[in-house]
C-alpha cells in the first residue's frame, strides 16, 4: 500500500509538473486570401479576406498545436456568357465557417515556423445561380512564418481542398476517371496576435 502511494505521489508531481509547462494562448488572425477554384476554363484568382480566432497551445519551445475558428471568403473570378455572344466578369464567392487545427514546428526553438494541418470548412453562403456547391470542403494547409517575442506573428498559408465543390462523378464513356474535379486553391497571407495569459 505504501508503495502505491509513494506511485501515485510521483505520478501526480510528474504530471502536475508536466501540465506546467505547456502554455495556452488565445488569439485573433486575419489576412488576405487569393482564392481560384481548379479546372475552369476562363476564371481568375479573387481577392478577398479571411478573420478568425485561435487558441495557440504550446508543448515546449519546439511545437505548439492551434486550433483555429475563421470566417474566410473564396470562390474564383470567371465570366458569364449571354446569348448575344458578349459576356462580362463575375466574382464567384464561396464564404466558409471553416474549423481547422494546425501543427507548427518552431526552428531551433525560435519564431520561425512551419505549420500544417487539416480544416473543415463548413459553406455560410455563395452568390450562384444555376448552381449550388458543396456544403462543405475538406482542406490541408501548409506554410510557413515568424512570430515576434510579443506575439504579433506573420504568416503565408497555401490551403488545397479536397472535395469537388460540384459533387461531379466525371467518369467519360469508357469508365475511366477524368481528372477534371473542381477544388478550392487558397494563397493566404496574414498576422495573428496571441494574448499572454498568466
Amino acid at each position: 500500500m505504501r508503495k502505491f502511494v509513494v506511485i501515485a505521489f510521483v505520478l501526480c508531481i510528474g504530471i502536475a509538473s508536466s501540465q506546467a509547462q505547456v502554455k495556452v494562448n488565445p488569439g485573433l488572425r486575419g489576412g488576405l486570401n487569393v482564392s481560384t477554384l481548379t479546372n475552369i476554363d476562363d476564371n481568375s484568382s479573387k481577392t478577398d479576406f479571411y478573420v478568425g480566432g485561435l487558441v495557440n497551445i504550446k508543448f515546449n519551445k519546439f511545437f505548439s498545436l492551434q486550433p483555429e475558428l475563421t470566417y474566410s471568403r473564396q470562390g474564383d473570378e470567371g465570366r458569364e456568357y449571354f446569348n448575344d455572344g458578349s459576356s462580362r466578369s463575375i466574382n464567384y464567392e464561396l464564404n466558409y465557417l471553416t474549423l481547422g487545427a494546425v501543427a507548427k514546428f518552431n526552428f531551433g526553438g525560435g519564431g520561425f515556423h512551419l505549420l500544417a494541418g487539416p480544416s473543415l470548412d463548413l459553406k455560410v453562403g455563395d452568390n450562384y445561380i444555376n448552381s449550388d456547391p458543396e456544403d462543405f470542403d475538406l482542406a490541408i494547409v501548409g506554410g510557413i512564418g515568424y512570430t515576434l517575442p510579443n506575439g504579433l506573428t506573420f504568416e503565408a498559408r497555401i490551403k488545397q481542398g479536397l472535395v469537388d465543390i460540384y459533387g461531379y462523378d466525371y467518369y467519360d464513356n469508357d469508365g475511366y476517371y477524368a481528372d477534371d474535379a473542381i477544388l478550392n486553391q487558397v494563397f493566404q497571407i496574414g498576422i495573428s496576435y496571441t494574448f499572454k495569459v498568466k
